[in-house]
C-alpha cells in the first residue's frame, strides 16, 4: 500500500483541481485506487469533479466540503476560507468501494442502502468491511450508524465526519464518483490488504459538575435537574450564555465547554462523547448537535485552546498505540479534526497540524473540519459526538 495527499489554495477551481490531482498522481506514481476529496464551499464543486474526471475517468471518489480549509502533513490550508485537498490510496491487493444514498425522510434507511451500495461497489458481497468511512449531511448521523450497522454488524469500526461550509448556513455538500448531494450519506466500504487502526477521543476533560437530563427530544435539551437548561448550563459555566438568556446562537460562547456523556470505561476510566450546544432557545432550552434522552446523565467538560492544540497529535499517537505499531511502520492516515474546536484556534492550526505530523512521522495525512465527527471508540462503540478527533492510520 502507499498514500500520498495533495492540496492547492488558489480559488479557480479548475487550475486548483487539476494541480493537485497532477502532484498527487505523480507523488504516488500510478493512479489511485481510492480518492478521497475535501474541499471548501467556496470551490465549484462540479467543476471539481470534471477536472479531475478528465484525468481518471470512473475513478472511485468519496468526500465533501469542509470547513474553511484543510490540513496534511505539510500544514494548515486555508487562503482567506479557501482550500482543497486529496488523499489517494494505491492498494492493488485491497478492495475500495463508495456508496451514497440521499436521507429522503429515512437516514436509518439511507445509512444501510449506501453501504449496501458500496460493499456491492468494492466486489465484496457478503462481506463485511474492515472500516468504513464516512461524510454525511449534518442533522442524521445517530440514525445513518444505526442503518449502516443494520447491514455490517456493530463490530465493524466506522469513522468519518459530517460535512461542513464556511458560515454554518447549510451550504455544506457529499461527494460520491462524481455526484454531488447536498442530503447524502455518502460511504467507502474498505478492504485494505493492510490493518488499520483507529482512534476518537476529544481535547477536553471531566469537570466535578454533573446532572440529569430531566426533559430532551431529538436534539433539544429543555431541563437538567427539572430545572430550565439554559439557565442551568449558565450557571455550571458562570456565565458564558449570560447575554443569551432570551435566545440566540451560543456556538462560539460554548465551544470550550461541551456536555459529555459517558459511552464506557477501560479498567477505571471513562471515556465520553460531547455534545455542543448550539442556540438557546427562547423558552430556555438548549439545542444540541447530537442527540439527547430523558434520563441520560451529562457531565460539564471544560476544554483550553492549549488542549485542543495538542490533542490532535495525542490520538493520532492512540491510533498507532491501538495497533502496537510506530509510525514508521505506516502509509498514512485520515484525520477528522471538529470545525468548532478549529475556528476556536484557527490561529493556531500549523501548531495543530505539526502536532499530527510529529505524532505520525511525517506520514502523509489528509485532515477535514466537519460539523459532526463520528469514530469508533477504544471499546468498540461506533458513535456521533461533537468536538471530537478521529483518527485512521493504515499500516504499510
Amino acid at each position: 500500500m502507499k498514500i500520498a495527499t495533495a492540496f492547492n489554495l488558489v480559488p479557480d477551481t479548475t487550475e486548483a483541481a487539476r494541480t493537485a490531482y497532477r502532484n498527487l498522481e505523480d507523488e504516488l506514481g500510478v493512479r489511485p485506487d481510492l480518492l478521497v476529496l475535501y474541499a471548501t464551499v467556496t470551490h465549484d464543486s462540479q467543476a471539481l469533479f470534471a477536472e479531475i474526471a478528465k484525468s481518471a475517468p470512473n475513478l472511485s471518489i468519496q468526500g465533501g466540503t469542509s470547513c474553511r480549509g484543510v490540513m496534511t502533513a505539510a500544514g494548515f490550508h486555508s487562503a482567506d476560507g479557501v482550500g482543497m485537498g486529496l488523499f489517494g490510496i494505491s492498494d492493488p491487493d485491497g478492495d475500495y468501494g463508495v456508496g451514497a444514498a440521499s436521507i429522503k425522510g429515512d437516514a436509518r434507511a439511507a445509512g444501510a442502502m449506501a453501504v449496501q451500495q458500496a460493499i456491492e461497489n468494492a466486489g465484496r458481497l457478503g462481506e463485511p468491511p474492515e472500516l468504513v468511512w464516512l461524510s454525511g449531511v449534518p442533522g442524521y448521523e445517530e440514525d445513518v450508524l444505526l442503518g449502516i450497522q443494520d447491514v455490517i454488524g456493530a463490530g465493524v469500526p466506522i469513522a468519518g465526519g459530517s460535512t461542513a461550509d464556511n458560515t454554518v448556513e447549510g451550504y455544506w455538500h457529499q461527494f460520491a464518483n462524481g455526484k454531488i448531494y447536498s442530503d447524502a450519506v455518502v460511504v467507502t466500504a474498505m478492504y485494505p490488504s493492510t490493518m488499520t487502526h483507529l482512534a476518537f477521543h476529544s481535547g477536553y476533560t471531566t469537570t466535578e459538575t454533573t446532572g440529569i437530563v430531566t426533559r430532551a427530544e431529538g436534539r433539544t435539551l429543555y431541563e437538567i435537574d427539572g430545572r430550565p437548561a439554559a439557565l442551568v448550563y449558565n450557571e455550571w459555566t458562570e456565565g458564558v450564555i449570560t447575554d443569551y438568556l432570551d435566545g440566540g446562537n451560543v456556538l462560539s460562547a460554548t465551544t470550550l465547554y461541551p456536555l459529555g456523556r459517558v459511552v464506557g470505561t477501560v479498567g477505571e476510566m471513562p471515556y465520553h462523547r460531547l455534545s455542543h450546544p448550539d442556540t438557546v432557545t427562547s423558552d430556555g432550552a438548549l439545542t444540541l448537535f447530537a442527540n439527547i434522552e430523558k434520563g441520560e446523565k451529562i457531565i460539564l467538560m471544560a476544554g483550553t485552546r492549549a488542549s485542543l492544540v495538542s490533542r490532535a497529535g495525542r490520538v493520532a499517537k492512540a491510533a498507532l498505540n491501538a495497533g502496537r505499531i510506530s509510525a514508521d511502520q505506516i502509509a498514512g492516515a485520515l484525520v477528522i479534526y471538529c470545525a468548532g474546536c478549529m475556528l476556536t484556534v484557527q490561529d493556531r492550526m500549523d501548531e495543530v497540524a505539526e502536532e499530527v505530523q510529529n505524532a505520525l512521522g511525517g506520514m502523509p495525512f489528509i485532515g477535514t473540519f466537519t460539523f459532526g465527527e463520528q469514530g469508533c471508540f477504544i471499546g468498540g462503540e461506533n458513535r456521533h459526538g461533537n468536538l471530537m478527533i478521529s483518527v485512521v492510520v493504515f499500516e504499510q
